[in-house]
């Protein structure tokens, strides 16, 4: 049953490649390269804090293949007892066809959490995993729109047990090449 449940994917999987008509050759191969800037909301599971802060992102697409993001978020607006956190994460990212100025995407983060505790007493580096996705609405060839950029991190190896959290990001992103 698992070998047929396995091809069965692996069939579906291939699929995703096929085209019916050829690339234009002007379309074909290179990297998009975007940076950006947002702002974020999160509700941190450390005493159930809500948390706001900036960050900043660089992506890596080959045209039509899955990509590369690497984030940066720090989270000290709102905060209580001087606890604030940072994360430095890396991943795939999967940007799906537009439709009309609208571009979906999902992506798979991991990397690195800081987090200081109340009143400065201690300081954590912990692993951090954050699954996501968003939708980007291009104002034109250069400039995006980060409508919305939601993300669930997942801090494993927390010193008080697993600690998760929610935010809401939005921002804007700029095609460098």
């Amino acid at each position: 049953m698992r070998r047929y449940l396995l091809l069965l994917i692996l069939v579906a999987l291939g699929g995703l490649g096929a085209r019916a008509q050829v690339a234009e050759s002007a379309d074909v191969g290179g990297v998009v390269v975007t940076v950006g800037a947002f702002g974020s909301y999160y509700g941190v599971g450390y005493g159930a804090r809500q948390m706001s802060g900036f960050g900043a992102f660089v992506d890596a697409e080959p045209k039509g293949r899955p990509g590369v993001e690497a984030e940066y978020r720090n989270l000290r607006w709102q905060q209580t007892a001087d606890v604030h956190l940072s994360t430095y994460l890396i991943g795939p990212r999967y940007g799906f066809h537009d439709f009309h100025r609208f571009q979906a995407y999902v992506k798979v983060l991991v990397g690195d959490g800081e987090f200081s505790f109340p009143y400065g007493l201690a300081h954590g580096s912990y692993f951090v995993v954050a699954p996501g996705g968003g939708v980007d609405y291009h104002l034109n060839h250069r400039i995006s729109f980060r409508v919305a950029d939601l993300e669930y991190q997942d801090w494993p190896q927390f010193t008080f047990g697993n600690m998760s959290s929610f935010g809401v990001s939005s921002g804007i992103r700029i095609r460098v090449y």
